[in-house]
């Protein structure tokens, strides 16, 4: 009881915390609130000194910031968020409605992940409840394509092609249930792409156990067995499941923006480039409670689906040192390798071309010998561009992808002092942590690293205290307890051991996302700036000509699908490897046959 109300008390801090930093950003910017507002208001008028003083004396602006915090947290407790600094109107209604409409476009998108999650796991399934997992080989192709899927250029494609040309669904605006269709795919597939791949990596260990094997024996139908493996994985993939609800609430920003959807996450870009504090705080504190109910119910999903085993450390082991474990024997493939020449042949080809060469008679070429993947609105070379920006691009996913690796174990480890730090995180939409990014560190090429970088770890770290949970209920950990281990022993040769390769593996899978969220700050206009070749703004400044030159947007588009491919490829590599069994320092030499069956589980 005790510790849980430390947490709680955690979690309401950090909110706190995250509250006042966003009613302190106009200060920390060192920028002009009634600017700001002014411009919001009437772009065209001109900032008069003293139209300016009356925006500050009604707004108290002068009374400082914290004067203002206090005035609108002391609000809270009657359910009024204060007024708009733009419109002037109630902003509680406001971002009710908001959140709303957001949660309505988040359950439709939950579904097409399900649906995208179920299609990739279904051949393991079907594997499994046979007993032919012996050999197989992982796949992870499509699976790949659709994770790399840029949710912008995906939103935008279906709004021109499904929505505008075929006339089959309507592209914009929200008025009804057939309004939500093509943002929640565009939402909805690369989120089940993620989720379906983790799930398909958990599934051959939870066949592998002795439960399905003896359930096998006994001949108990294969659908039964395939359901029970499925309940005995989905513990750990609640928490990531928990952060996709929430991103898909609050982090819509781009999809919302090209569908025109009044959602909360547009509603709080709109309030935080505006700096229209009492909706941007609003709008992040309803994120913030729906990201702490979302965990909430996660754990109480666990505990029903895991049952008393938990608590009394009776739960194999989805993660043990055996190839067997896995369900499979260790194939090689070759497909990494495949992937990863391809787009090393792409950038050694690009490389020696000028990327930043403008040639206004080339514009919009279509793909020839002389430009093999064409030309841009300026007659530059897109091949030259892709091959240049893929250096960026990469190298920059890589370094953020090991920092947040790093930082999602170790946190991870600590799972009350990370649980709620992951939850608001994982609330904050990205332009949100840019801005707040930029008011501490500043503008320049580092901030979207440091924003991406700053929300990044999240998924590792809920993915790690998931994992780690059920690996300390195994029966082998009691077992060696019981042999006097010590917890330091334990870490470094029982759950570290159980638990990285997996979280590793999601790491890679998150590769090509890191690389997305990259380039979805370049698409709103917070990431790389021209004339950088980074993929995110090839994207960004060739979406306009995706009717007319479509090369342009699939040459980038196509160069994170190989990224995704050779990520999750990689990534079904890397496994736990075997290892002689080594005894705990203080156990009794004895005891060798003892020794051996808790070292082999």
């Amino acid at each position: 009881m005790r510790q849980q109300a430390a947490t709680l008390l955690w979690r309401a801090g950090i909110a706190a915390a995250l509250v006042c930093a966003i009613g302190l950003l106009p200060w920390l910017t060192r920028t002009d609130p009634a600017l700001t507002v002014l411009k919001a208001r009437s772009a065209e008028r001109d900032p008069d000194p003293r139209v300016l003083a009356d925006i500050r004396a009604q707004l108290g602006l002068d009374d400082g910031p914290f004067h203002l915090l206090g005035g609108w947290l002391s609000g809270l407790w009657r359910g009024d968020a204060g007024q708009s600094w733009i419109s002037g109107g109630d902003v509680t209604p406001a971002v009710l409605q908001a959140l709303g409409v957001s949660l309505l476009l988040m359950a439709v998108a939950l579904a097409v992940a399900g649906v995208t999650a179920a299609l990739i796991c279904a051949r393991t399934l079907w594997l499994g409840a046979q007993r032919r997992l012996g050999g197989r080989r992982p796949g992870g192709t499509a699976s790949a394509v659709l994770a790399a899927l840029p949710e912008f250029l995906t939103a935008s494609v279906l709004a021109t092609v499904v929505g505008v040309q075929l006339g089959w669904l309507p592209a914009l605006g929200w008025y009804g249930p057939q309004w939500t269709i093509l943002p929640a795919l565009a939402l909805g597939l690369p989120a089940g792409a993620v989720l379906g791949r983790l799930l398909d990596d958990l599934l051959p260990g939870a066949f592998a156990e002795p439960w399905a094997l003896a359930a096998a024996a006994r001949g108990l139908p294969g659908r039964t067995i395939a359901r029970q493996a499925l309940r005995r994985c989905l513990p750990g993939l609640l928490p990531n499941t928990g952060l996709f609800a929430v991103g898909l609430t609050g982090g819509a920003v781009a999809v919302e923006q090209i569908h025109d959807i009044p959602g909360l996450g547009r509603t709080t870009l709109q309030a935080a480039l505006a700096q229209d504090l009492p909706v941007l705080q609003a709008g992040t504190l309803a994120l913030v409670l729906l990201a702490a109910a979302f965990a909430g119910l996660a754990a109480l999903t666990t505990r029903l689906l895991i049952g008393t085993a938990l608590r009394d450390g009776a739960l194999p082991s989805l993660h043990g040192p055996r190839s067997t474990v896995d369900g499979i024997q260790p194939v090689r493939d070759i497909q990494p390798f495949a992937y990863g020449g391809l787009l090393a042949v792409v950038i050694a080809l690009g490389l020696p071309r000028d990327p930043l060469a403008l040639d206004t008679a080339e514009r919009l070429r279509a793909p020839s010998l002389t430009h093999p993947f064409g030309t841009d609105a300026l007659g530059r070379d897109v091949l030259a561009r892709v091959a240049h920006g893929a250096l960026e691009t990469l190298l920059l996913a890589l370094a953020i992808g090991a920092a947040a690796l790093l930082t999602g174990v170790l946190l991870g480890l600590l799972p009350r002092l990370s649980g709620p730090l992951v939850d608001t995180v994982t609330a904050l939409p990205p332009v949100l942590v840019a801005l707040l990014v930029t008011a501490v560190a500043g503008s320049g090429p580092a901030t979207p690293a440091l924003a991406v970088g700053a929300v990044a770890w999240a998924p590792l770290a809920a993915h790690t205290s998931a994992l780690l949970r059920q690996e300390r209920a195994a029966l082998h950990i009691t077992a060696t307890l019981g042999l006097g281990a010590g917890p330091w022993y334990l870490l470094r040769h029982e759950l570290l051991p159980a638990v990285l390769p997996p979280v590793t593996r999601h790491a890679l899978l998150r590769l090509p996302g890191i690389a997305l969220a990259l380039a979805s700050l370049a698409f709103l206009g917070l990431g790389a700036q021209p004339p950088s070749p980074e993929w995110g703004l090839l994207l960004a400044e060739n979406q306009p000509y995706a009717e007319r030159a479509p090369w342009a947007v699939l040459a980038p588009a196509a160069a994170l699908a190989l990224l995704g491919a050779l990520a999750v490829t990689a990534a079904s590599g890397v496994r736990r490897p075997r290892r002689t069994p080594r005894p705990p320092e203080n156990e009794p030499e004895q005891q060798p046959r003892t020794r051996e069956l808790v070292g082999t589980r």
